[in-house]
């Protein structure tokens, strides 16, 4: 969805579960947004779609994901990107999910979130946090610590 100023609209989200983030390694693919970072999963809203339908499809198509509700927690501009930015409880185990798009998938510690890298057993290394999911991250953090025990 594009808006007058040429903004790219994205859909994203915050998904945690027992104090942990769950976070995409994307894929190390030149020329693609974060390559080879940890990242939220989401993408491009489509034409016609509202934010919440967009975060909500993303993560069908990405994890095979379908939380009953997801909570809008705010919207980010960057240069030339809108995130939309949503929120919701990781109701399975990570092992119950099915990765479709990405490198690598976890469930991210408040520490690594902090330290801004986290290793990857598909990768074999530690792979940082892209610098704004990591700055969406912190933000979620310090404005609902009773989620994170």
């Amino acid at each position: 969805m594009m808006n007058n100023n040429n903004l790219l609209h994205v859909a994203i989200a915050i998904l945690y579960r027992e104090g942990k983030f769950l976070l995409q390694l994307r894929d190390d693919i030149p020329g693609i947004a974060h390559p080879g970072k940890w990242a939220f999963f989401g993408g491009h809203i489509e034409p016609g779609e509202k934010p919440e339908e967009a975060v909500k499809r993303e993560l069908a198509e990405e994890i095979s994901y379908a939380p009953d509700i997801v909570f809008e927690f705010g919207v980010y501009y960057d240069t030339n990107v809108v995130r939309h930015v949503f929120s919701a409880p990781l109701t399975v185990e990570l092992k119950d999910l099915v990765l479709g798009e990405g490198w690598d998938m976890g469930l991210l510690t408040t520490a690594e979130i902090k330290a801004g890298k986290a290793y990857s057993d598909n990768a074999g290394m530690e792979r940082s946090l892209g610098e704004f999911h990591q700055k969406i991250l912190l933000d979620f953090m310090s404005k609902n610590e009773t989620l994170i025990d």
